[in-house]
């Protein structure tokens, strides 16, 4: 998480942060949640994963305030599975605000937020993680970034290049774009906070700040 100016209402901002800087944010409250979301942090039993979970819904809200410029309690965090169509799981998104597209992410002690015009999608790991499968990512990674890793990252180097791939890929998959269609439509923007130790990317349409929570 690095310090920058306050975005314009055509850029997205994005920021990470630990799970105790969100939560000891002065703005920031488990008041802000809807009873959903309440109910679904009292079903996890892993205090470590609920508070991670909680920070991150926390965190959205925070970057949709810097945003749109209401405060925090003020706009209607929802979830939309678009397999089911269920409520309460699947890609989150503003209720009365079609044309603004949030995003969150959470890890380990980490946790990460995007809000901008559009589609947007981000991810954020712990820098010491080694990512799932070879196999799995390679069915999200466009073809021609896919043949640049294997050709210039090898084993025992490749954990750190296959990581900052897998981010990526993830922050493609959450703003609802896979593989090489469209591909042309995003801005991606990858870096690594060292005093986190965390990897994070964020893909959307437009311009990207990099904000302090």
């Amino acid at each position: 998480m690095t310090g920058g100016p306050e975005p314009d209402r055509g850029t997205a901002l994005a920021i990470v942060a630990t799970t105790p800087e969100v939560l000891a944010h002065p703005d920031l409250d488990e008041a802000l949640l809807a009873p959903w979301e309440r109910r679904r942090l009292a079903g996890i039993r892993l205090p470590s994963r609920r508070d991670d979970v909680l920070a991150a819904r926390l965190l959205v809200r925070l970057c949709v305030a810097r945003v749109t410029g209401l405060p925090p309690d003020t706009p209607t965090l929802a979830q939309l599975c678009p397999g089911c169509g269920g409520e309460g799981h699947g890609r989150p998104y503003l209720r009365g605000r079609p044309g603004v597209g949030v995003s969150l992410s959470h890890a380990d002690g980490l946790v990460a937020a995007a809000v901008g015009p559009g589609a947007i999608g981000i991810d954020v790991e712990p820098s010491t993680r080694r990512p799932g499968p070879v196999h799995v990512l390679r069915r999200l990674l466009p073809d021609a970034e896919f043949a640049d890793f294997a050709e210039a990252a090898a084993p025992p180097d490749a954990g750190p290049a296959l990581l900052r791939l897998w981010v990526r890929a993830e922050a493609r998959l959450k703003a609802g774009r896979s593989g090489d269609a469209d591909q042309g439509e995003l801005r991606l923007l990858e870096w690594t906070d060292r005093p986190r130790a965390a990897v994070a990317a964020v893909a959307c349409t437009t311009r990207i700040t990099i904000a302090s929570a």
